[in-house]
């Protein structure tokens, strides 16, 4: 990962009454993450309008490891770190002034959503998923216990 693939201000809005970030608004700025990540392989706004074929997430794991402030500026950095013909499992890492705060993996199917039903990448989809695919970190996989 050469740098942060998401830069995200915390909105006064996602503060709850502990006053800091509310856990629902963790997964909303991983969500952009994952958005970004669509957008740098290929799968971007004009990728689903041409081929009616999405990203669906459809196993979630969150960590939530420190507080995030009011207004703070997170980086987001995102690694593939497995493809298959029609799915890819993301890691993604929460970072603020220099302290993880919290982690998300994720498992998403590419899916038809005019036919129905999970399809294979596309050839150059794939190819730019797998090209950037890295080591699964040591907390990836884990189950919560």
């Amino acid at each position: 990962m050469s740098g942060p693939h998401l830069l995200q201000r915390v909105r006064p809005e996602w503060i709850d009454y502990n006053g800091h970030l509310s856990e629902a608004y963790y997964v909303l700025v991983f969500g952009f993450a994952t958005d970004a990540l669509m957008d740098r392989s290929g799968m971007g706004a004009g990728y689903r309008e041409r081929t009616g074929c999405s990203l669906y997430t459809v196993e979630a794991h969150v960590r939530y490891l420190r507080e995030v402030p009011p207004d703070a500026e997170l980086e987001v950095w995102t690694r593939v770190v497995a493809v298959g013909a029609k799915k890819v499992r993301l890691c993604h890492e929460m970072w603020l002034d220099g302290v993880l705060r919290a982690t998300e993996e994720i498992m998403a199917l590419h899916v038809d959503q005019v036919n129905g039903g999970t399809v294979p990448f596309p050839e150059e989809v794939a190819a730019l998923l797998e090209a950037g695919a890295e080591e699964a970190p040591a907390y990836a996989g884990r189950a919560i216990g």
